[in-house]
């Protein structure tokens, strides 16, 4: 797995940046009433893979790292949702986009209160969940990519890319934690 673009190789000792527009950029005063600093563990990164079975893998440990190195406060079951959510998206863009995206594009992104993944491919096909036989061994990655995220209380969808590309994307609420 590759790491790209303005994305730290090392996201355990990242920096976030911060704007003067954004909470805890330049100029804000950390006093009372003053608008708060993004949590320590706040960031985006974007990670390239090769679309082949063996990436699927790969990235579900990077990620899984990246969440336990940064700190993100998931739980064991948000843990398990998200690498499961990761797994399947991987496993889609690898089985049905690869033709066309030989390599693919996986983010995460959280913030204060959520946490964003996704997987970007070069296909332009906007993938349907789809009710699978029983009997048959796939076809239930979007429905179950769906229900980890509903039940999460979260949501899901397919964003089309300027390049003709897509990005299947789930975004979950992080638990409350008190600073």
């Amino acid at each position: 797995m590759e790491v790209r673009g303005s994305v730290p190789p090392d996201p355990a000792t990242a920096e976030v940046p911060v704007g003067p527009d954004d909470p805890g950029g330049p100029g804000a005063s950390g006093g009372p009433g003053a608008p708060f600093a993004p949590p320590p563990y706040a960031g985006a990164w974007r990670f390239t893979a090769p679309a082949v079975d063996s990436s699927v893998p790969q990235v579900r440990h990077g990620v899984r790292d990246l969440i336990t190195d940064r700190k993100v406060p998931v739980g064991d079951d948000l843990m398990a949702g998200i690498l499961l959510i990761v797994s399947e998206l991987v496993t889609n863009a690898v089985r049905h986009a690869a033709l066309l995206s030989p390599q693919i594009t996986i983010e995460v992104a959280v913030g204060p209160d959520w946490i964003r993944v996704g997987v970007e491919d070069n296909h332009p096909y906007r993938p349907k969940a789809l009710e699978a036989e029983y009997g048959d061994t796939g076809g239930r990655g979007l429905l179950l990519v769906k229900a980890i995220t509903a039940e999460a209380g979260g949501m899901c969808d397919v964003t089309h890319t300027d390049s003709g590309g897509k990005v299947i994307w789930a975004l979950l609420p992080l638990p409350f934690t008190n600073p």
